[in-house]
């Protein structure tokens, strides 16, 4: 049996699984974005039918889709920053020579990955909570008035960008803590011994030594906040007016709520040619830039 004929067979039954569960879905949700699959179809097939492209134009039409892609443009745009921003400061720390117990504060910064989403999140609830929070109680130790945190439409979504930042910065912190341990000493070595300060140390070595992971960390939380769902749900239910429904929330709300399936099914690849965009628009940034 030649090489590659070898290759084939011992991969047949993985791919075998990914056609079967993966591929075969996705082509069957592409088909009900194509049709107006509802609950009246569910009951009797001879009520679907066919109707193209009607599904999204009507999502491009509906003001309701553009406010969950803004919400969620808005969480994407300032969550990725905020995430990476505190994943790589912990990474930083932990793999400073001053750090102590090391070992602890990985496993306790990577605590919150590891723990329940709608469990914590409903914690979260009752710690900005407006009367009872720990959040105001702790505000009006130095006089500032309670904020309605999760029922000001200002509010909402930026305590559910904290939330999400904290619950998921630790994953990241491991990828660009491994990043840092394996930048060469001596890189850091030489740039002491020429004079070279933490901030110049931090911009023209660590900053460009990590590029490849922080492109790899951006676009894995990219693609993650993109789908922001539980947190919404469990929080505020896409309330106060509307300021916190993201795309998949709008998306769970068509499909399971209405049962317009049919129109959930285009969401979903609304979004999923979004992620595909921006992906690949920071994978061209990313080359002009050198890294790779």
């Amino acid at each position: 049996m030649k090489a590659g004929t070898a290759g084939w067979v011992f991969s047949a039954p993985a791919l075998a699984v990914i056609v079967v569960f993966f591929g075969l879905p996705v082509l069957a949700a592409f088909g009900l974005s194509l049709t107006d699959f509802d609950i009246y179809a569910l009951a009797d097939r001879g009520n679907l039918r066919f109707n193209g492209l009607h599904n999204y134009i009507g999502l491009l039409q509906n003001p309701l889709f553009w406010t969950a892609l803004g919400n969620t443009l808005y969480f994407v745009i300032v969550g990725v920053p905020v995430s990476i921003g505190l994943s790589l400061g912990a990474a930083l720390l932990l793999h400073s020579k001053l750090a102590r117990f090391p070992a602890f504060y990985r496993t306790a910064f990577f605590a919150p990955v590891v723990t329940t989403v709608v469990a914590v999140a409903v914690i979260w609830r009752y710690l900005f909570h407006t009367r009872y929070g720990i959040a105001n109680w702790m505000l009006s130790g130095i006089g500032v008035h309670p904020i309605d945190w999760l029922g000001d439409p200002h509010w909402a979504m930026p305590t559910i960008i904290l939330f999400a930042a904290w619950k998921n910065f630790g994953y990241n912190m491991i990828i660009l803590l491994a990043g840092l341990q394996a930048i060469p000493e001596d890189l850091y070595e030489a740039a002491r011994l020429d004079g070279a300060g933490f901030r110049a140390q931090f911009r023209h070595i660590t900053v460009p030594m990590l590029g490849p992971v922080l492109l790899v960390v951006s676009i894995l939380t990219m693609a993650g906040y993109f789908q922001l769902f539980a947190e919404p749900y469990v929080m505020t239910q896409g309330g106060p007016l509307q300021s916190t429904v993201s795309v998949l929330y709008f998306m769970y709300e068509e499909g399971f709520k209405w049962w317009n399936l049919g129109n959930a099914s285009a969401v979903a690849f609304l979004l999923f040619a979004l992620m595909t965009v921006v992906t690949a628009g920071m994978l061209r940034f990313a080359r002009k830039r050198g890294i790779d």
